[in-house]
């Protein structure tokens, strides 16, 4: 029976204390373009960040608003510096595919975090997937 509770606790540590209740994910193609209108800085848009090419809506989180620590990855595959745990903007690119095994494993653990907590309005079409 331990065994079982141990095996489990890594999919725990993600999950938040309140979880939402989240819509199916969604598999539209969202082009670059329009991901990077959805930044927090256009009145009656979304704010998003996609993650290995998924694209999550973090509108109702402060942190990715205008003026936030997080607002750099805003209307952006974040890939590389949630992977390096980076809050630069040269950092902030869908380029992760070379990352050292760390790296890429912290972005998987970040994938799980948002997907535990935002909706998946879909999928970036094109430049935004690892190149």
């Amino acid at each position: 029976m331990a065994e079982v509770d141990q095996a489990e606790k890594p999919k725990e540590r993600f999950a938040p204390k309140d979880p939402p209740k989240l819509d199916p994910p969604k598999d539209d193609l969202i082009s670059v373009e329009e991901l990077s209108q959805c930044d927090g800085n256009h009145e009656g848009r979304p704010t998003w960040v996609a993650i290995m090419g998924t694209v999550f809506d973090v509108t109702g989180n402060k942190s990715y608003a205008p003026g936030a620590g997080y607002h750099l990855f805003a209307g952006k595959d974040a890939s590389r510096a949630l992977a390096k745990t980076s809050l630069k903007e040269e950092d902030c690119s869908p380029r992760w595919e070379d990352l050292d095994e760390k790296e890429k494993g912290t972005l998987k653990d970040w994938f799980t975090f948002f997907s535990k907590r935002y909706n998946v309005v879909g999928k970036v079409n094109g430049e935004s997937i690892a190149e």
